[in-house]
């Protein structure tokens, strides 16, 4: 008994002696292939937006190896004992979607795993490294590479690469395997360009 209370005495001072301890996140963060700035922006806790302004972004296109401020100067995170867990929305996820444009594509499908196909994007990100991201193929005169969109019937998604025959109103959606590309096939589907 005398144990557990020792132990137990130990454990609320250290709780509480560590409650108000501050401690300085690391200010920046170097992109690795495949990440996306709503990634980095949701892994640091902070905005895309103030992502951008730190950085002097126009687009969220980023670039692997490219260092990017994540938090701003003097910015400290608090510890707390009785702190409790915040779930940070995904902005592109979030009930909050604001939609700037709406209309309808072709939407074909591509895998990385095809001949030919170095698997990598027009942004850099390795879909062979990363096959559960949500990637579309646009015309970047017609969706700026970097945007968050809403595919019917896909999902959620990141206009991450082109393609030769992308022209238009056309997309084409990533899926991982050749099955599910095929499954997809090529079909009318609505688009919600989101801000």
């Amino acid at each position: 008994m005398r144990k557990i209370l020792g132990t137990l005495i130990i454990t609320i001072a250290l709780l509480v002696t560590g409650a108000n301890e501050s401690w300085a996140a690391p200010s920046t963060y170097t992109v690795k292939s495949g990440d996306t700035l709503s990634e980095i922006a949701k892994k640091h806790h902070v905005s895309v937006s103030k992502l951008k302004a730190w950085n002097n972004l126009k687009s969220t296109i980023i670039h692997p190896k490219q260092k990017l401020t994540v938090v701003s100067k003097g910015n400290t995170v608090k510890k707390t004992a009785t702190s409790k867990k915040v779930v940070a929305k995904t902005p592109s996820r979030s009930d909050e979607d604001k939609v700037v444009k709406e209309f309808t594509v072709s939407a074909s499908a591509f895998t990385a795993n095809c001949n030919g196909c170095s698997g990598v994007t027009a942004t850099g990100i390795n879909l062979k490294s990363n096959p559960d991201m949500k990637i579309i193929a646009v015309d970047p005169d017609v969706i700026k590479l970097g945007t968050k969109v809403h595919v019917e019937g896909y999902g959620y998604a990141i206009a991450g690469d082109t393609g030769g025959s992308i022209k238009g109103n056309k997309i084409d959606v990533f899926f991982s395997t050749k099955t599910e590309a095929y499954k997809w096939g090529r079909k009318e589907v609505k688009i919600k360009i989101l801000e």
